[in-house]
């Protein structure tokens, strides 16, 4: 279906999960509540509501985007920003916050140079089976979050791949630390700052904002500095989460506020 009727039909899923008691909406509400204190409760509430439209969309869109070609998913971006920024053979971090539609953004990057996307595998196989067969296709790979995956992106920085990683992701109690986020702790990965350094990396900071009413998408590609000057990895972690906050403020609703952001330290 087209993607102004995709988006509206997503929309509605999001209406009805504002409507009802559910999961998503109690992790969002509990979210917002956080990291927007200054809000009053219906200002909370009226940004509840839109998160959830926003979910609802980011939901219906993925099967537009896995079952249509990478050349028409790109026809869909109206706008760019940054792009430039993607070419050449300098060793390269995407850094990719659960904001916007990621997955359009994916497919769209590894159509200017090859790009391995790190991602979370599913306890289901075949579910994730399936999952990989819809990602990793033309010159966009993908790589686990475990030992081979951090295996398979180093070999992919040695081929001069841009590497993607969405760095808010829970990492578990190994490969992460305690950093603010929204002025609260939260366990942060440090994998994209170890390869930054390690590589000595330039990071991009990518997401494709979503445009209302189903009238496309808006790719942007910026440099951000990661790698602090006292060199302490703590230090890098809280400079990237500084980066993404930056980045939700200007559009709050369109992160991910359903996913436990800051799960291990506050009980959902």
């Amino acid at each position: 279906m087209p993607l102004r009727l995709n988006h509206f039909i997503g929309g509605l899923i999001g209406r009805f999960l504002y409507l009802v008691n559910n999961e998503s909406k109690r992790v969002v509400s509990k979210n917002i509540a956080i990291c927007f204190p200054e809000l009053d409760k219906v200002q909370q509430q009226d940004l509840v509501k839109k998160s959830l439209i926003e979910a609802g969309k980011n939901l219906s869109e993925s099967g537009f985007i896995w079952f249509n070609s990478f050349a028409h998913n790109a026809k869909h971006i109206v706008k760019e920003n940054g792009v430039q920024h993607l070419g050449g053979n300098e060793n390269t971090l995407l850094l990719v916050p659960h904001f916007g539609c990621w997955e359009i953004a994916a497919r769209v990057v590894s159509l200017c140079r090859p790009t391995t996307f790190m991602y979370k595998e599913l306890n289901n196989k075949k579910q994730n089976a399936l999952l990989l067969a819809l990602r990793e296709q033309q010159n966009l790979g993908m790589a686990a979050a475990n030992k081979k995956g951090i295996l398979k992106l180093q070999r992919a920085l040695k081929d001069h791949q841009l590497v993607a990683i969405l760095p808010d992701q829970y990492p578990g109690e190994q490969g992460s630390v305690v950093s603010p986020f929204f002025g609260h702790d939260a366990k942060t990965m440090t994998l994209l700052v170890k390869l930054a350094r390690k590589n000595k990396a330039r990071v991009l900071m990518t997401w494709a904002k979503r445009l209302d009413k189903g009238r496309g998408y808006e790719l942007n590609v910026e440099p951000v500095n990661i790698l602090s000057d006292t060199g302490l990895m703590e230090d890098d972690v809280a400079l990237m989460n500084q980066a993404v906050e930056r980045l939700v403020r200007t559009q709050p609703q369109q992160y991910l506020w359903n996913y436990k952001r800051f799960k291990g330290v506050i009980r959902y």
